[in-house]
């Protein structure tokens, strides 16, 4: 199997998610002892010419990494995934872009609470109004996402025994 799209959670050094990885990378941290394996893949072993490995699916940092703020980086790929990649008016899912729910020409910021995704037809009938004004509700309001919420659930698909470090499952909307 190819290692396109795997993925491995990398644990701090008190059990708490960091990251998610590729597996090259934390292969490299399992090989170089600077992490453990907590969980492997045992129905994919990793193949050299002369050796197999595990597959890490869950790993933990030997030493602490000590990251004072952990949040989403604001950007429009990160928009889209916490949306759905779907345009939050009409639902569609061709032609997005991101729309000001304030106009910025009212006032109006790039923040998290005030983007949304839109396809180009709804945020050109929109214009310079707000969802109320040209009767277009959102479908869910925009929002910030915590570190831990975007991890689970706006980054694809996650192993089962991530669960457990990520926190319960549960709907913002």
């Amino acid at each position: 199997m190819s290692l396109n799209g795997r993925k491995v959670l990398i644990l701090n050094q008190d059990y708490t998610a960091l990251t998610i990885c590729t597996v090259q990378k934390a292969f490299i941290l399992v090989y170089l002892k600077k992490a453990e394996m907590i969980s492997e893949n045992e129905d994919q072993p990793l193949r050299t010419v002369s050796s197999t490995y595990p597959m890490p699916s869950i790993i933990r940092l030997f030493r602490y990494v000590n990251l004072p703020y952990r949040g989403v980086m604001l950007s429009r790929q990160n928009i889209f995934k916490r949306d759905g990649n779907v345009c939050q008016y009409c639902g569609s899912p061709y032609d997005l872009t991101l729309d000001h729910v304030i106009p910025k020409s009212r006032g109006g910021r790039s923040t998290w609470d005030n983007l949304a995704t839109a396809c180009k037809g709804c945020n050109s009938k929109k214009g310079d109004l707000t969802p109320e004004e040209a009767s277009m509700p959102l479908k869910r309001p925009p929002f910030k996402p915590s570190f831990i919420m975007f991890l689970r659930d706006f980054s694809g698909a996650i192993d089962e025994e991530w669960k457990q470090y990520l926190g319960k499952r549960f709907k913002i909307y």
